[in-house]
């Protein structure tokens, strides 16, 4: 029978169970390998924080097997995609720059007919086969605007083709603070390959020893990963936003984290992935942050895109990513690096150097 007990908190503030959980331990250090062993768990449609509990519980899966398994499988689902699929992506070059890969069929299908917008180069002595755009659109406030008309279009046509448009802008350059060549519509970024950035923040509390990560659990109602798990805060990195401004944003309206603590959030480095499935190459680039919380802070979402939130202990936390699919895929990869900076994952455990190199299997410029 599974126990699970509110934690009382030093200043005798106690959470209800909707906030705060310590399981019943079976026994083990973080400092083991073991603690970190693999076993698989399907997602499941519509999970409960009850599911989330019963799976991370040490004793859940008596039977584990002491190795990383379990992590570097979601490094994999994060990474999808053979080098005979990414050869199906020709080169986006803008002024002699590679800014982004797009599909074949996704050109020939609903690309090519924009004839004034995109110019298909069969051949070229330094880029080979790929699309550029027309020369009559020299600045960025006019590629923005012509391509903006494009994906609007194409939406309209084909709700499907390009699903969750928001109406936010990625910045379409080479490299990070690279001028950009022009702003591209969110949810069609993959559809052109372009570099994308982010921020994720690990929002942690430490008690008697111990460190404890607040998880959120995404509302239904949003149009990307509904209702899977997810960091305290997260965010894209839309054109003409810094990271410190836009983490200090996504603090408040997701998490209701005033600027007296979210300014004393560190960066920590980034993680990276490319991730090709059917049209879309993604390229991403998550910064990550790690900020220590006081005991008695609560999380109260502003923006309506997060159900609700719970503290769970990190070993625990891990034990979720290793055997289930609850979280957003990308937010494992997050907080595989915090489990590494904070000493949960030692050299001692088989392959370490192997998924520490994978956490940035993306190009990180």
């Amino acid at each position: 029978m599974m126990v699970i007990n509110p934690l009382p908190l030093p200043n005798k503030i106690r959470f209800s169970l909707p906030f705060l959980y310590k399981p019943i331990r079976g026994g083990g250090g973080r400092s083991s390998c073991s603690a970190f062993t693999c076993h698989s768990v399907s997602s499941l449609t519509g999970f409960t924080w009850d599911d989330v509990v019963q799976a991370s519980l040490p004793d859940y899966a008596p039977n584990d097997s002491s190795d990383l398994s379990g992590f570097f499988d979601k490094i994999k689902y994060c990474n999808r995609g053979s080098s005979e699929i990414k050869s199906e992506f020709i080169p986006l070059v803008i002024e002699d720059q590679i800014v982004g890969y797009i599909h074949n069929g996704f050109f020939d299908n609903y690309l090519r007919r924009f004839k004034d917008v995109f110019v298909f180069v069969p051949s070229d002595s330094r880029f080979g086969t790929n699309v550029t755009l027309n020369k009559t659109l020299s600045t960025p406030e006019e590629r923005t605007r012509v391509v903006g008309k494009v994906i609007k279009c194409l939406a309209e046509e084909e709700r499907e083709l390009i699903p969750g448009i928001r109406n936010e802008l990625y910045p379409v350059t080479p490299s990070f603070g690279s001028p950009p060549y022009f702003s591209l519509e969110r949810a069609a970024a993959p559809y052109f390959g372009i570099k994308a950035y982010g921020v994720h923040m690990n929002g942690f509390v430490k008690r008697d020893g111990e460190k404890f990560l607040w998880i959120g659990k995404r509302s239904p109602m949003k149009q990307t990963f509904p209702g899977m798990l997810d960091h305290l805060v997260a965010g894209g990195l839309p054109h003409g936003m810094s990271c410190v401004a836009n983490l200090i944003k996504e603090c408040e309206e997701e998490a209701g984290i005033p600027l007296s603590l979210s300014n004393q959030a560190m960066s920590v480095g980034a993680v990276s992935y490319v991730d090709v499935d059917g049209y879309r190459y993604k390229r991403d680039v998550l910064f990550c942050y790690d900020l220590e919380l006081p005991g008695d802070f609560i999380p109260k979402n502003q923006d309506g895109e997060v159900e609700s939130f719970k503290l769970i202990p990190v070993e625990n936390v891990a034990n979720v990513i290793r055997r289930t699919h609850f979280f957003k895929p990308n937010c494992s990869l997050v907080i595989m690096d915090f489990l590494f900076r904070h000493g949960y994952i030692s050299p001692e455990c088989l392959g370490y150097l192997d998924l520490l190199q994978s956490l940035r299997s993306g190009d990180t410029s």
